[in-house]
């Protein structure tokens, strides 16, 4: 059951940074409310003092292209992404992950930011995001830094924020030339979890030579991981069908698939086996006309 809290509904980022100077682990952070309400209600987290909703923050919304790639803002909604013409022309790989993502419901008022902060461990947003090297903006009253998405993520619901911080950004860098970037999933049912989800950016030189490669997967463990093993495979190689696979059978060893009610480790195995060589190709495919 969900307690008594008081609600704020800062307009500006500054005025709801102060906020979370002011009360820090007294307080939660609401940018759609899609996830934290249902965990209090379930009795999952502790209802908190006080709730910040920095939904109405239109400062935080955006999708900017700028000289070094693309910034997309905290409160920017899953259905914006997926419909932006700009997204699908610099980077269709999101718009396609935004399509997938849920029902059409949730994209219309569920955020990039939440999605990222919630960490979930089989979340879309994460892998299509680590695959383009992205990075996330953190602010307080005391500045800004910026870190890497895989380290931001450290645990199922856990992240590097401070008590005192606001993601604020995604940053992402500029595609280099002759570069694919491919995500799938699989899920019983359209809409829902992923059971296991793939993303691949793979970058081409001459004679069809993979010049840089990641491989990120979700779905399938505490956290979305990187399959480092599976990309120094394919580094400097020609890329064949026979090679992809071997990066499938790779990405398996090291990436260690747990059970839940969703699949069992096993089942999870044969996911990213099949699913790295698969995405893989899709990358390949792609870069070769980029």
């Amino acid at each position: 059951m969900i307690k008594d809290f008081e609600l704020f509904t800062p307009k500006t980022l500054d005025e709801a940074l102060s906020l979370l100077n002011k009360y820090k682990d007294s307080c939660k952070v609401i940018a759609g409310g899609q996830t934290l309400i249902i965990l209090m209600r379930q009795g999952a987290i502790e209802t908190p003092e006080y709730i910040v909703d920095i939904k109405g923050i239109r400062e935080l919304s955006y999708i900017r292209s700028v000289k070094d790639g693309l910034r997309i803002g905290a409160t920017t909604t899953h259905r914006a992404i997926e419909k932006s013409p700009m997204m699908k022309k610099r980077l269709k790989v999101l718009a396609e992950m935004e399509r997938r993502l849920s029902y059409i419901e949730t994209r219309n008022w569920g955020t990039i930011g939440g999605n990222l902060c919630n960490a979930d461990p089989a979340g879309d947003g994460a892998p299509v995001l680590m695959a383009l090297r992205a990075t996330v903006k953190l602010a307080s009253v005391r500045g800004v830094r910026a870190m890497a998405l895989e380290d931001f993520i450290i645990g199922p619901h856990k992240t590097a924020l401070k008590s005192n911080e606001l993601l604020t950004e995604i940053q992402i860098p500029l595609l280099k030339s002759r570069t694919g970037v491919a995500y799938d999933k699989f899920n019983i049912i359209e809409g829902t979890l992923a059971t296991a989800g793939v993303a691949v950016s793979m970058t081409l030189k001459s004679g069809n030579v993979c010049n840089d490669v990641r491989i990120a997967i979700g779905g399938i463990t505490k956290t979305p991981i990187l399959a480092i093993r599976a990309e120094r495979l394919l580094k400097g190689k020609k890329i064949t069908d026979a090679l992809l696979k071997k990066a499938g059978q790779a990405a398996v060893a090291e990436a260690k698939p747990v059970s839940d009610i969703l699949a069992s480790s096993e089942y999870r195995r044969g996911l990213v086996k099949v699913m790295v060589a698969r995405v893989g190709n899709e990358a390949f495919v792609r870069a070769k006309k980029a």
